[in-house]
């Protein structure tokens, strides 16, 4: 038998991502009877992170319709939103399980000072959005020689 140090740090963001879920599954409301199929709020997992010139937005949408997306800049707030439909083809007598969550989301990121809204851009594939938003342009101080 091989003995295993015991380190707590090791499964901590595991248990911290359990312990998010099922706050997440006690506080959202459940929209529809016992007959319907359960629907729910949901947030997608986002990164951010600064290139060179732009800074980026990435994140995962599986499942989500192109169509059903929606990107909006006001007071230098982005907003992406939309909605995860649900396949209604299939019965709810026809599942064994069902973990998948479907309903609509939101999430707001600030965006720095003098964003250029206009050029901002968005591209979808494979279940990913990619915003990218152009760094504002930084003026340099101007420099006036005394005469």
């Amino acid at each position: 038998m091989e003995l295993i140090r015991w380190a707590p740090q090791r499964n901590i963001w595991q248990m911290h991502n359990r312990m998010n879920r099922i706050f997440d599954d006690f506080f959202t409301p459940a929209v529809g009877t016992n007959d319907e199929l359960t629907v729910r709020n949901w947030n997608p997992s986002a990164d951010v992170y600064e290139e060179d010139t732009h800074y980026v937005i990435k994140a995962e949408l599986p499942g989500v319709d192109k169509k059903n997306i929606h990107v909006d800049v006001e007071d230098n707030v982005l907003v992406l939103k939309g909605e995860r439909t649900e396949d209604k083809e299939l019965k709810e007598e026809n599942y064994y399980r069902k973990e998948l969550t479907y309903g609509t989301f939101q999430r707001s990121f600030a965006l720095p000072k003098g964003v250029d809204a206009d050029n901002i851009k968005a591209d979808y594939n494979d279940g990913v959005i990619k915003i990218t938003i152009p760094k504002p342009e930084t003026k340099q101080p101007k420099n006036i020689t005394v005469q």
